[in-house]
């Protein structure tokens, strides 16, 4: 990173994430050394904690593709980490006998050779993959063909918020970029940010997800400095949403371009065709707004200077999910978005853990399940800080459960 500076001069926030997360030798993504999942790494994820998570958006996945006349469908995940929400999944289409039989393919976008691997383990008994349902790997979404005779579901999972954000400020001259430079470099005589972080208190980080603002700049090695003019992306991305317009100058807010093409990737596919068809359902941290401060690593399930240890470090950003609706309402549906206690909530999550603790054979195992799906559900934990997003094929007017009201994620 140190050369990357000195060659080219201060990085954007973007490109630091992109090294960070997926340097092809000292990515975090990439090492097999890093424990990245479960309580030996640095994270646990929804599918991690509880089964009942992968098993009922399985259930609205396939409550979608029957009203839609129930065609062959295939499922696509984007980042499907150590594969537990995608076996989870195919578990459900299994034991359902008017519906596994239709299960064509299954598709995993994953771009580290080491989560491959994980995900190859996770995957080898699940039912149905042992010859009569093929499931392929790709590097980027748009590798996944698009098929007019085929249902997609769609899942992507905390994959958003580890997608490369651009820091931006809003100055009298327009937009410029919050650059990473040395601390102590003389030879950078580039202004700092304003350190107004969020535009109005509407704007501002509510989640008890985002870091503290102390986090921000601690780093002895690295500062944030203000790009002299308006950058390319800075230029572009501030006006990715006309929401941006009203901030006031010093506004500073976090824009991922790579979420945008993303989005409009994932509502191309399910929109590919006059037959096409198809949902999806996105879920990670964030809400319908920009903030400037969400910016984040995590170390050891403790969040960490986003400059701590490049590399060894998850390091993420808060998901604008209304954003993502305005880039791709013109091709899908959007519905939500709800917090993920709502959702699960909604859709039965508590009515299948009575299944699963009355089937249980100890109090202990009872206790741990009722646990898990509590810790799912908190208003005040990942009930709170997760949101989700739907998207369907259907008519704008027509009402998909559970997203039947206004979002609830401000």
């Amino acid at each position: 990173m140190a050369d990357t500076v000195k060659a080219t001069g201060p990085l954007s926030f973007a490109t630091y994430m992109q090294l960070c997360l997926s340097h092809p030798v000292h990515g975090y993504y990439m090492k097999p050394s890093n424990p990245v999942f479960g309580m030996r790494g640095d994270f646990v994820t929804s599918p991690e904690i509880s089964q009942v998570f992968g098993e009922v958006l399985a259930l609205w996945m396939i409550g979608r593709w029957m009203s839609a006349g129930s065609k062959p469908f295939r499922i696509v995940e984007l980042g499907p980490g150590r594969g537990s929400l995608m076996a989870d999944i195919l578990r459900v289409v299994h034991q359902l006998p008017a519906v596994h039989p239709h299960l064509d393919s299954v598709h995993l976008v994953e771009t580290s050779p080491t989560m491959r691997a994980l995900q190859r383990t996770t995957l080898r008994t699940a039912p149905d993959l042992e010859g009569r349902v093929a499931l392929m790997w790709h590097d980027a979404l748009d590798e996944v063909p698009h098929r007019d005779d085929r249902f997609t579901m769609l899942v992507a999972h905390e994959f958003f918020d580890a997608l490369p954000v651009h820091v931006i400020e809003k100055t009298t001259q327009g937009w410029h970029e919050v650059l990473i430079a040395p601390a102590n470099d003389p030879s950078i005589r580039y202004a700092r940010p304003s350190g107004v972080l969020t535009p109005t208190s509407s704007s501002s980080s509510s989640s008890s997800s985002g870091p503290p603002p102390a986090l921000q700049s601690v780093s002895p090695r690295w500062t944030r400095v203000l790009s002299p003019t308006p950058t390319a992306s800075s230029m572009l991305l501030g006006h990715a949403s006309p929401r941006f317009a009203a901030l006031p100058v010093g506004a500073r807010i976090e824009v991922s371009g790579a979420s945008i093409k993303v989005a409009r990737q994932i509502a191309e596919l399910l929109s590919s065709s006059n037959s096409g068809s198809g949902c999806a359902l996105v879920i990670d941290y964030g809400a319908e707004k920009a903030v400037g401060n969400s910016l984040r690593a995590f170390k050891e399930h403790e969040i960490v200077d986003v400059f701590h240890r490049p590399g060894e470090c998850d390091v993420t950003a808060n998901v604008d999910f209304a954003l993502l609706k305005e880039v791709l309402s013109d091709l899908v549906t959007p519905h939500g978005t709800l917090s993920q206690g709502t959702f699960l909530n909604e859709v039965g999550v508590q009515l299948r853990a009575d299944r699963l603790i009355k089937a249980a054979p100890t109090e202990e195992r009872r206790t741990a399940i009722a646990e898990s799906v509590n810790r799912l559900v908190d208003p005040l934990g990942m009930g709170g800080q997760y949101a989700v997003l739907g998207m369907t094929t259907t008519p704008k007017e027509e009402a998909v459960w559970p997203f039947l009201h206004a979002h609830d994620m401000d």
